[in-house]
Parts: structure tokens; C-alpha cells; sequence
């Protein structure tokens, strides 16, 4: 039985600012109108992170946009913190990272997988500024290469 996975959002900003270290997939606990705004492809998880209250993991500041057709029932505010779900040791692994290694907890992109959202999140450290010029001419040397592999073949 293969997993069919759609991706709905990706955070490639996170790649960006940040170094990720460890990934882990959690489950959201949504409203009825988020899932149907996230199966239209209407996610933005370009400021999310997440944060600890409690024993609890909370992703903050996604985007999900209301959705139109819910009218009164649906969700008012796109903002909301969402509970994230994930087993006991990994929720103390998360914590135990953000605590005691300076590590901050971002979401890496949101997906459907067998219908229900996932949401990819990584322990990442943030770059320097020339970690990040390192980053992008390691990534453009890669593409003359790739561009002269295909030349010559």
C-alpha cells in the first residue's frame, strides 16, 4: 500500500534563513472550513513556527485562508495557532532541542497524505550572512554543472 501524498505548500524560505537539522511529520488539528481552504491550495507558512505551551506543540502564524463558501460556520481567523500532533518522545525530543540547543522549530511544508494534513516541521539553526551567500553560489555552481553535464550528452 503506497502513501499518496499531494503537497499543498512548501516553506522555501525556511531553507533559506535556516540550517535544518532533524524533521519531523505532525498532524494539525483543524476546522472543517481550514481542511477545505488547504485542499484549494489557499496556505501560506511563509512566517509559521512553533512554539511550546505546556506539553503541547502549537504551530502559529500559518495562513489558511477562510473559505468562501463557509459563510457563518467557517473559521474567522486565517491566524489561529493550530495544535500540532505528535507521539510523546517527540514532542520532548522538539522541546528538549528548542530548550537546551537554541534550535527554533519551523514548519517545511504542508501536505495531504491518504487525506488527512500534514505538516513537515524542522529544528533548524538560523544562517549567517555568508552562510547564506555559501549556500547560493554552491547552488549556482551546481547548475553550470548540471547545464555542461547536458551540453555534452
Amino acid at each position: 500500500m503506497t502513501d499518496a501524498v499531494k503537497v499543498i505548500s512548501r516553506n522555501r524560505k525556511a531553507f533559506h534563513e535556516y540550517e535544518i537539522s532533524e524533521r519531523f511529520e505532525a498532524g494539525l488539528v483543524l476546522m472543517g472550513s481550514e481542511i477545505k481552504s488547504i485542499r484549494g491550495n489557499r496556505v501560506n507558512l511563509g512566517e509559521g513556527f512553533v512554539v511550546e505551551r505546556g506539553n503541547e506543540l502549537w504551530l502559529m502564524h500559518v495562513h489558511i485562508a477562510p473559505y468562501a463558501f463557509a459563510e457563518a460556520y467557517g473559521h474567522s481567523d486565517p491566524m489561529r495557532p493550530r495544535k500540532l500532533l505528535l507521539h510523546r518522545r517527540e514532542i520532548s525530543k522538539v522541546r528538549t532541542w528548542i530548550r537546551e540547543n537554541t534550535y527554533t522549530a519551523v514548519p517545511i511544508s504542508l501536505y495531504l497524505k491518504n487525506g488527512r494534513a500534514k505538516v513537515e516541521i524542522g529544528l533548524a539553526r538560523g544562517k549567517k550572512l555568508y552562510d547564506k551567500r555559501n549556500t547560493i553560489a554552491e547552488r549556482d555552481s551546481n547548475r553550470q554543472i548540471q547545464r555542461a553535464l547536458k551540453e555534452n550528452y
